[in-house]
């Protein structure tokens, strides 16, 4: 019998993992389990197992997947993250840099509603995400149609592990808020506002992927 009680549904709320995380989790938990199976009847062998189970508590946090929502404004944050940098672009777009840090949730999601019309892999150098020279760095480009026109999102790779997951492919509907891709470890997502559309957010801002709204009334 399945348990549909809001503490079980919770329950599993807290322990979704994200979807490519597991090349790196499963080996982290495998060996966690070695470790404290090995470590039994020795304070030596028990003292080792524990940065092991550490690394493995990291990766379960790390790779967290929290439902979120609902959303609320026409263009709301692909990240988690702080505001990084606002910057006009010549063709009167507005970039909103989000910089992750490895605490933050690394899954992505959909600023606004709208059909996945490219998805762009560009590779590049391995910069931190917050240095300048980041503007190099590997990344995918997402271009959706939606019906405030047409919107930017890319997910930048930084320093530490050089891999960004897509969820979708061209051709697909997404929704607000809908989970798009993973970047592992430690990095930036830029958000391009249509011309027109001035942010409601500010530099050194908290922000939350599929919750903080972007644009001003």
């Amino acid at each position: 019998m399945t348990d549909d009680s809001p503490f079980a549904a919770s329950l599993r709320s807290r322990v979704r993992m994200a979807r490519g995380s597991a090349p790196w989790l499963l080996p982290a938990c495998v060996a966690a389990g070695a470790a404290v199976a090995a470590g039994r009847g020795s304070r030596l062998r028990t003292a080792l197992a524990v940065p092991v189970v550490g690394v493995a508590a990291g990766m379960a946090w790390f790779f967290r997947d929290p439902d979120r929502g609902p959303a609320d404004g026409r263009l709301v944050s692909a990240a988690d993250g702080v505001v990084q940098s606002l910057d006009a672009q010549p063709d009167g777009r507005t970039r909103v840099a989000v910089f992750m840090n490895p605490l933050n949730v690394h899954v992505n999601r959909a600023p606004v509603a709208g059909v996945v019309t490219r998805v762009e892999h560009r590779p590049g150098g391995f910069r931190p995400a917050f240095d300048k020279d980041s503007e190099r760095n590997e990344r995918v480009i997402w271009t959706f149609e939606t019906e405030i026109g047409e919107i930017t999102v890319v997910q930048i790779a930084g320093a530490m592990v050089r891999r960004i997951v897509p969820y979708f492919t061209e051709g697909q509907k997404v929704e607000q808020g809908e989970r798009i891709g993973l970047i592992r470890f430690g990095s930036r997502v830029d958000v391009y506002l249509p011309a027109g559309i001035a942010p409601a957010v500010e530099v050194g801002q908290k922000v939350r992927a599929g919750e903080t709204r972007l644009d001003s009334d």
